[in-house]
């Protein structure tokens, strides 16, 4: 298992359901680090659905993922490798999320008595 942190969504895929019964929505995002990178992730079954029914582009998230890989003989006989990036947990960033101001009262409750020292 894999993290990436305060990850902007920059897109989000239809839906693909396939006859097997098998959903599953391809998305991409941008990392926070210093070069960010966009990668593309994929969310499958239930969360896929819950991937675009909670999350819109521009969300800051964090992202639970796992590295899928599979080979595949073509029509020639060369075996081609496919790979992945499987999002199991897509949740909102507690860096992307704003913190709440102070409420008035609060700061009303506290008093500053000053003698003059600037310590």
């Amino acid at each position: 298992m894999s993290e990436l942190k305060n990850a902007t969504i920059k897109s989000i895929g239809k839906l693909k359901e396939f006859e097997s019964g098998f959903t599953c929505v391809d998305f991409v995002v941008e990392t926070s680090e210093e070069y960010p990178q966009v990668l593309k992730l994929q969310a499958n079954k239930e969360k896929a659905e819950n991937l675009i029914k909670y999350n819109k582009v521009g969300d800051k998230v964090d992202i639970s993922y796992n590295l899928r890989g599979r080979e595949w003989k073509n029509k020639e006989g060369e075996t081609v490798v496919f790979n992945t990036i499987e999002a199991w947990k897509v949740f909102r960033s507690e860096e992307g999320v704003a913190k709440e101001p102070l409420k008035d009262e609060a700061v009303a409750d506290v008093k500053v008595e000053s003698d003059g020292l600037p310590f």
